[in-house]
């Protein structure tokens, strides 16, 4: 096994260990998890410096491992939950070595909210088709995905590019430019 896959499937252990610690500490505060979508940030930071496959993984695990081990999200809300992980986790890997350009940051930004996009329309549309049939509209899909979690998408933006940039200056996965 090579060392960067290696390094790669540690980065993703520890994404789905934050998955699920993260969570914890701001569940101390009421609503706090759909404020500032704590399980949100170590899922896109894996897809972004491991690539898809390790970020759909995290998506995954972390959601799971967490209702398991905590109760958090609840069964009600983790088979959505889990969906929008996994699209983050995949599309920021997948955007993150398919964007084709120089600059590093645009990349990382770029990847970030195409997945945050992406996640929030899966999760909406599992939620009006599958998980909650008659109970949810598009004022729901708006105040819950993207009003709601206001405080967590800013905390996403500002300091997800600065963590995953100070990670891969550290060596702790390659840095591919214009890949």
């Amino acid at each position: 096994m090579k060392e960067n896959q290696i390094k790669k499937m540690v980065m993703a252990a520890m994404c789905v260990a934050l998955g699920i610690i993260l969570p914890m500490a701001f569940h101390t505060i009421q609503n706090a998890g759909s404020i500032f979508l704590p399980m949100h940030i170590p899922v896109l930071i894996c897809g972004l410096l491991c690539g898809w496959q390790y970020g759909l993984l995290c998506g995954i695990l972390a959601p799971v491992l967490s209702s398991l081990l905590t109760g958090m999200p609840p069964a009600a809300i983790l088979p959505a939950m889990l969906s929008e992980l996994a699209v983050y986790g995949s599309i920021t890997g997948v955007c993150m070595y398919g964007i084709q350009t120089e600059k590093q940051i645009v990349k990382i930004y770029s990847s970030l909210i195409a997945a945050m996009i992406a996640g929030r329309i899966v999760s909406g549309i599992l939620k009006a088709l599958i998980f909650n049939v008659g109970e949810y509209s598009f004022q729901i899909f708006i105040t819950s995905s993207f009003l709601t979690g206001i405080p967590g998408i800013l905390i996403q933006l500002i300091f997800i590019p600065v963590l995953v940039i100070a990670l891969q200056k550290a060596g702790i996965t390659e840095r591919k430019e214009g890949v």
